[in-house]
């Protein structure tokens, strides 16, 4: 794997670790407001991005390769509503769709096989990632004046696995 790679996919780890401070800091916002199931959602994916950044780390490593670890960038702690905090994360999935695009970009670029066809599985995973945030946010768009809707949405999400 060429340097260059190593560095990029080394960016991506941080980025992944982000995402999951990210989602953390959303779950205590969640927490306070005492909507635990939307608190729950967002450990679970905080918990996911913490795996997602895993297998970067196990592939560089595989491909012999150094992981470098860099310092994570503190997220924001408060938002104006549940839906603005979906929004955000809509939006934040968008940005590591980008980040994973451009790695397949550089991938092909250096003629990388290996790790363009290890990206292909973060490429599938950003369509998901990115449906599942949207599809919370237009729910919250939908129920924005029903706290009945608001607190029954609330108890779904505290059922993710």
């Amino acid at each position: 794997m060429k340097d260059s790679m190593e560095k990029a996919l080394n960016g991506q780890i941080n980025a992944e670790l982000y995402s999951a401070y990210l989602y953390y800091a959303m779950s205590a916002y969640f927490e306070s407001l005492n909507f635990g199931g939307f608190a729950h959602w967002m450990r679970v994916q905080a918990r996911e991005e913490t795996e997602h950044a895993a297998k970067f780390f196990s592939y560089i490593n595989d491909r012999g390769g150094r992981v470098i670890l860099d310092a994570i960038d503190k997220p924001q702690s408060e938002w104006e509503s549940p839906l603005k905090a979906f929004q955000d994360a809509y939006a934040h999935e968008q940005k590591v769709s980008g980040l994973i695009h451009d790695l397949v970009d550089l991938a092909r670029k250096e003629n990388d096989h290996a790790t363009e066809n290890f990206l292909q599985w973060y490429v599938e995973e950003q369509v998901e990632e990115e449906a599942h945030a949207s599809g919370i946010a237009e729910k919250l768009k939908m129920i924005q004046k029903s706290p009945n809707g608001l607190f029954m949405l609330d108890a779904r999400l505290g059922q993710r696995e």
